[in-house]
């Protein structure tokens, strides 16, 4: 799984809503439009989704494309397994399909789409595998989400919601051609966002207080006089 988005059905249903079914389709038409008019129009145009969700997002973008501007937008998937920086700490991993459209990807304009950007590592990956099969003329970058902490170069072109978040949260993206469900995006407090640490059970201080007994010195006893006077003992005796 990729850090960038949190596919573990665990998540699925916490948190709160932050795109509905609705927000990501306006999000994907927005996209296609900055696209074409930046383009000026879709001509040597490749879209190519990352799997997996990136995958279905680059298939609804080249239908949107296609409502825009009337034509038929050559659409693909990359995938980016064996290019990833972290396959050492993880080798097992199942690859999937890479699917590049007859006319390939040499001196095109390649719209790379993804799900969520995170810190940039696999869309660096995707450059590298890119870069393997052939050589655009440029390449771009549309997200459905960017939740920001990069941690290399790298920024997207087109991005359905920018979604300030901690580290500790979870982006979870969800989408109905691939999860069957309905399609949304949750963001939640992931389980190192709650402080475990146990609190402060130390003991007070149960050293008994000074018991020592109080000075129980009786009071000046000294008898007095028979005439009522009391006796004078300074000097050992009366004066």
């Amino acid at each position: 799984m990729r850090p960038d988005s949190a596919g573990s059905p665990a998540g699925f249903g916490t948190g709160r809503v932050v795109l509905s079914s609705s927000d990501i389709q306006r999000a994907l038409r927005r996209i296609a439009h900055e696209i074409v008019e930046h383009n000026r129009g879709v001509d040597d145009l490749v879209v190519l989704g990352i799997p997996a969700r990136g995958a279905v997002l680059a298939q609804r973008l080249a239908e949107a494309l296609h409502q825009v501007e009337g034509t038929q937008v050559p659409v693909g998937t990359l995938d980016v397994t064996m290019y990833r920086d972290d396959l050492r700490r993880n080798p097992v991993r199942t690859a999937a399909a890479t699917t590049i459209p007859a006319d390939g990807v040499d001196d095109k304009v390649v719209v790379l789409v993804d799900d969520v950007l995170y810190s940039g590592r696999t869309v660096r990956a995707a450059l590298d595998a890119l870069g393997d099969l052939g050589r655009p003329r440029a390449v771009r970058l549309a997200v459905l989400v960017d939740r920001g902490h990069r941690e290399l170069p790298i920024r997207a072109d087109h991005v359905g919601k920018n979604l300030p978040t901690s580290k500790a949260e979870r982006v979870y993206v969800r989408l109905n051609e691939f999860d069957g469900v309905e399609d949304e995006v949750r963001i939640s407090a992931g389980a190192d966002a709650t402080n475990t640490e146990p609190t402060n059970t130390q003991p007070t201080n149960t050293e008994p207080t000074n018991t020592e007994p109080t000075n129980t010195e009786p009071t000046n006893t000294e008898p007095t006089n028979t005439d009522g006077k009391t006796a004078d003992t300074t000097d050992g005796g009366a004066r």
